[in-house]
C-alpha cells in the first residue's frame, strides 16, 4: 500500500450524515491538537499497544532517513490510553494531510476514562499506520528505537522531541506505556553520554 493515504481515506462514507465524529488519537494527537474540536476526553481502546513501528518521512524524519512515530498494534487484552476529540467532519481534511504517510482512518469502539454520563462507550475513528504501508519499519528494541530516533529530524523538528512530548503527555493522563517510556530512557541515555574525544 502507498504511503500517501489521503485519497483511500477520503473514500471512508461509514460517518456520511454525521454532524460530528470522536477521533481517538495515541500519539502526537495527544498534544498537538492542530485542529477545532467541540468536546476533548481522556479515553481508551481495548485490544492495540502502542508502538514506534512507523517510518515519518514528511514530519520527525525525511524520505531519505525516516524517523520513527507511533502506530497501533493488535494485542488482545492490551489497553492504549489517550485522547478523544469530538470533531467535525471538515476536520478530516486538514486530519488526512497531516497523517498522510501510511495512515488509515478505522471505525473503533472508544471508551472514555473520566466516566462524565452513563454513555461511556462510543464508536469513532482511529488514524492506524498497518504493516502493510510502505513507511512502516517494524519491531525493534527500545533501544534500537532510541537510536533511530536520536538521530532523526524532519520538517516538524527532532524525532526527539516527538518522543518527549508523548512521554509527557501520558505522565498528565496519568497513564503508564512501559515501551514509551522505556525509549525515552535510552534516549536519555544517549544524550547523557559524554561525546568521544576530538581524534
Amino acid at each position: 500500500m502507498t504511503a500517501d493515504t489521503i485519497a483511500i481515506n477520503q473514500q471512508m462514507d461509514q460517518f456520511d450524515g454525521h454532524h460530528s465524529v470522536w477521533l481517538f488519537g495515541y500519539g502526537s494527537l495527544i498534544y498537538k491538537a492542530d485542529f477545532p474540536y467541540l468536546q476533548r476526553r481522556p479515553a481508551s481502546i481495548a485490544n492495540w499497544t502502542r508502538r514506534f513501528w512507523q517510518g515519518s518521512h514528511d514530519h520527525r524524519g525525511t524520505p531519505e532517513a525516516p524517523g520513527r512515530v507511533v502506530t497501533i498494534i493488535e494485542q488482545a487484552g492490551a489497553i492504549c490510553h489517550g485522547m478523544a476529540y469530538l470533531v467535525t467532519p471538515e476536520v478530516f481534511a486538514h486530519l488526512d494531510h497531516r497523517e498522510k504517510n501510511g495512515y488509515l482512518r478505522l471505525a473503533i469502539s472508544i471508551t472514555f476514562d473520566d466516566g462524565d454520563d452513563g454513555n461511556d462507550d462510543v464508536i469513532g475513528l482511529v488514524y492506524i499506520a498497518t504493516p502493510d504501508n510502505t513507511a512502516f519499519l517494524g519491531e525493534a528494541s527500545e533501544q534500537e528505537i532510541a537510536r533511530h530516533i536520536a538521530r532523526s529530524a524532519g520538517p516538524s523538528g527532532p524525532n526527539s522531541d516527538y518522543l518527549n512530548h508523548l512521554a509527557s503527555a501520558l505522565r498528565e493522563l496519568g497513564r503508564h506505556d512501559q515501551h514509551v517510556f522505556e525509549i525515552e530512557r535510552h534516549l536519555a541515555a544517549l544524550t547523557a553520554a559524554p561525546s568521544p574525544p576530538p581524534v
